[in-house]
């Protein structure tokens, strides 16, 4: 079993070897080095720790088809850290008491970050995975 403080150290391909020793498939082509440590070390901590809490683990067996819904707007509090991979790049905010902070610079709005990562025109929220899809009827 992995260690996680080696994950860490750990290059693309011995990244890529551990994926596939824990999921029993080989790892997505475009998904950065980040997120590959990040999904090991949820999946090293969820098998030692025995996973999902139980209610949540319940609302996944017993409606694993039905669409989730995020109601209002979801914001997040001052200290959490959003991630969000854009053309190959990682793009990390930290919300803080008086907004959001990415690339040392604070923003009251999350969809003027969203925009200058795209430079296009896209609502924060639903850029960072706050917001759900509009569900069509």
């Amino acid at each position: 079993m992995i260690r996680l403080e080696e994950i860490e150290a750990m290059d693309r391909g011995a990244l890529v070897a551990a994926w596939s020793d824990l999921f029993g498939q080989s790892a997505p082509k475009s998904m950065s080095q980040v997120f590959l440590r990040r999904f090991i070390a949820q999946e090293i901590q969820m098998k030692r720790f025995g996973g999902l809490p139980k209610t949540l683990q319940k609302l996944v067996e017993t409606e694993p088809d039905k669409p989730t819904r995020v109601v209002g707007r979801a914001q997040p509090k001052a200290g959490a850290r959003l991630l969000r991979e854009w053309n190959g790049v990682t793009h990390i905010v930290d919300v803080t008491p008086d907004g959001f902070r990415w690339k040392g610079q604070t923003y009251r709005s999350l969809s003027v970050i969203a925009r200058e990562i795209t430079g296009a025109h896209w609502s924060g929220p639903r850029f960072f995975g706050l917001k759900a899809k509009a569900a069509s009827a």
